[in-house]
């Protein structure tokens, strides 16, 4: 009995060992930069925390992807000087107790792989989604929490009045929407 369909698995997939190994490397780039997004979103969320260790990596994943993409070294420091900018801006902020020390590092942290092209887009993708988010939350906490999500503590944590905005949620959302439009995955399509 004859089938069109493939007896094996593998015979749908390329031999990895043709593939050029700078493309495997952008495709690993692509996948890094979200994870990332994702992984701190999910902990804002959850905790109303972005782990420095999440931010450091964000953060430390940059040079190696620009390393193993041979990014100009005149485009490298214009990364650096923006997630730098971008780090004393939001300080600055953080001092003034309008964002979390977290949100400030995940900013600029972002800003670092986003860079000087994308950098005000970033911004101001993020500013518009935290705006709805903001309005949200405060929708959200006018309303009686139902019994069966009260044992949910990341749920209380969000609903209580008392509680800031976990920001990161909007950062990693308008990070990941500008890195789809970045270098970054044009150079990996």
């Amino acid at each position: 009995m004859g089938s069109t369909l493939m007896s094996e698995p593998h015979e749908m997939m390329p031999d990895l060992a043709t593939l050029p190994a700078y493309s495997l490397l952008q495709w690993a780039i692509v996948g890094v930069f979200p994870a990332l997004m994702i992984a701190a979103a999910a902990s804002d969320a959850a905790s109303m925390r972005i782990p420095n260790w999440l931010t450091g990596s964000l953060a430390m994943a940059f040079p190696i992807a620009a390393a193993g993409t041979a990014m100009p070294l005149e485009t490298l420091g214009l990364h650096v000087a923006v997630g730098f900018g971008a780090l004393i801006i939001c300080m600055g902020l953080f001092a003034t107790g309008w964002i979390g020390g977290g949100d400030a590092k995940f900013f600029a942290a972002t800003a670092l792989w986003l860079g000087p092209y994308h950098i005000l887009g970033f911004a101001l993708i993020s500013t518009v989604l935290g705006g709805f988010l903001t309005l949200a939350l405060l929708s959200f906490r006018k309303l009686p929490m139902p019994a069966p999500l009260a044992a949910q503590g990341w749920l209380m944590r969000l609903h209580d009045p008392k509680e800031g905005v976990p920001y990161g949620l909007a950062l990693a959302a308008g990070g990941l929407l500008v890195f789809g439009q970045s270098a970054w995955i044009a150079g990996a399509a």
